[in-house]
């Protein structure tokens, strides 16, 4: 089971390493928009940005629904719920870690007055 977790975790991780992936989620988030409009905003070929969105699509980020003959990508919101799980989870531990170093600061230096 957590392998299959972190497996979805580092595709997630591996389609946002990306500027323009980012940006693709961004401009989908608000509204669905067709591939042919998203490649439209980009100085690359039509062919690369499906490349892009095919990459979201394997993520779980982007989901893409046929209307006649246009195909509109849509942002998915339960990854990126996924991905703030997690790094509220990692900061939780180093807030933790933190507050014990300064706990641990506070006595010495109560010790030594």
């Amino acid at each position: 089971m957590k392998a299959v977790l972190d497996d979805e975790v580092d595709a997630l991780f591996h389609a946002l390493a990306d500027r323009t992936r980012r940006d693709i989620v961004r401009r989908v988030a608000g509204e669905g928009l067709s591939v042919s409009d998203l490649a439209a905003g980009y100085e690359m070929s039509f062919a690369a940005v499906q490349k892009h969105v095919a990459v979201l699509e394997r993520a779980g980020l982007v989901t893409k629904r046929r209307v006649g003959k246009r195909q509109i990508a849509h942002a998915e919101v339960g990854p990126l719920r996924t991905i703030t799980s997690l790094l509220t989870e990692l900061e939780d531990h180093w807030v933790e870690r933190v507050q014990r170093i300064d706990d641990l600061l506070a006595g010495d230096e109560q010790a030594g007055s």
